[in-house]
């Protein structure tokens, strides 16, 4: 898929025979948390570089925006202040409007079909965007699908978030657009300051991953939590396309072997992780937990529609329309039921 190949070669290195000036060290830097699926797989990443080259290769990884925030990393790439950056793939929508498409809610019906979706001619046409500006995509990893949170009310039908303000990412219209359809007021921000924002009240509500929730606490500020699922989150792992080029042909082998190996361990460590973190948020006294039943989430599907029209102004409907057909394949949605709405304590 994106990239990376896997191999079952193993190379021994004669530890004995580098020097310091032999050394290559990669700066990685990531903006979330290390207990996340994104940071537990940089720092594995990290660690088995580090043992198939014997000491060849040091990646240093930089979790929680300690180098570079969102808006700072891509910049920092180009330039060759870090080597390795995994953004949200809605953050690059400012230099990759295309990149978008992966926003748009309820596109996938889980992350076996965002993988196809990668994986197929869909996938591939977004990569090239990404090697027209000299980057190239290492790995796809998960983090899984956004939730609602908010401080005033629960959230059942679209309409309840009407008048609210929502934090959503940064560069990515088409987040915005989908908060403004339904009378709420978007605010874009930086993951770092997103906190902050909710504990101040200068908004009230924000979408997320139940890993990222969990991990940044944001349920101490945020009692209402509604499982929407509406809208996929993954990561990019991106390098520059001369940097990646200038490292010696072995090494390279070696990173693309192990990012291979560990793209899978990610994948299967987020949906763990955010399995678990929902059970301990369903155990926490601090949150109310809404669940939708069946027609309610179709009732939020349509709500959503107007917004694959917007992306299709800008960027033209031929993606859309693959992305839709794609969808259309695997679509295997429960029907009808009744109200199943929950709040667990």
């Amino acid at each position: 898929m994106i990239l990376v190949m896997s191999g079952c070669a193993k190379r021994v290195v004669d530890n004995e025979q580098i020097s310091p000036e032999q050394k290559l060290v990669i700066k990685f830097s990531h903006v979330v948390a290390e207990n996340t699926p994104k940071g537990m797989a940089a720092q594995r990443f990290a660690r088995l570089v580090q043992e198939r080259t014997g000491g060849r290769v040091e990646v240093q990884v930089f979790p929680n925006s300690t180098l570079y925030a969102d808006g700072e990393e891509m910049q920092a790439l180009r330039d060759g202040a870090v080597q390795i950056i995994a953004p949200a793939t809605s953050k690059l929508a400012g230099l990759f409007p295309s990149w978008q498409l992966l926003d748009l809610p309820y596109a996938f019906v889980d992350t076996e079909a965002v993988h196809k979706t990668m994986a197929g001619p869909v996938g591939q046409k977004l990569i090239r965007s990404l090697e027209e500006q000299d980057l190239l995509a290492l790995a796809f990893w998960d983090n899984g699908f956004k939730v609602l949170t908010n401080n005033v009310r629960p959230i059942i039908n679209p309409a309840d978030v009407r008048g609210l303000k929502f934090r959503v990412m940064i560069n990515s219209s088409v987040l915005k657009e989908q908060f403004k359809m339904l009378g709420a007021q978007p605010v874009p921000t930086s993951f770092n300051n997103v906190y902050r924002l909710l504990e101040e009240n200068k908004v009230q509500g924000q979408e997320n991953t139940l890993s990222n929730i969990y991990s940044k606490k944001f349920y101490r500020v945020q009692p209402y939590m509604t499982v929407t699922n509406h809208g996929y989150m993954g990561y990019v792992v991106l390098v520059n396309k001369k940097y990646w080029y200038s490292i010696p042909a072995d090494i390279r082998d070696i990173l693309h072997e192990t990012m291979a190996e560990v793209t899978e361990w990610e994948r299967a460590r987020a949906a763990e992780l955010n399995e678990l973190y929902y059970k301990r948020l369903r155990n926490n006294d601090a949150i109310k937990i809404t669940t939708l039943s069946p027609r309610e989430r179709v009732a939020w599907e349509k709500a959503f529609y107007p917004v694959y029209d917007y992306l299709a102004r800008e960027i033209g409907a031929e993606l859309i329309d693959e992305l839709l057909r794609e969808k259309n394949a695997c679509k295997n949605l429960p029907s009808g039921g009744g109200s199943t709405n929950k709040a667990n304590n």
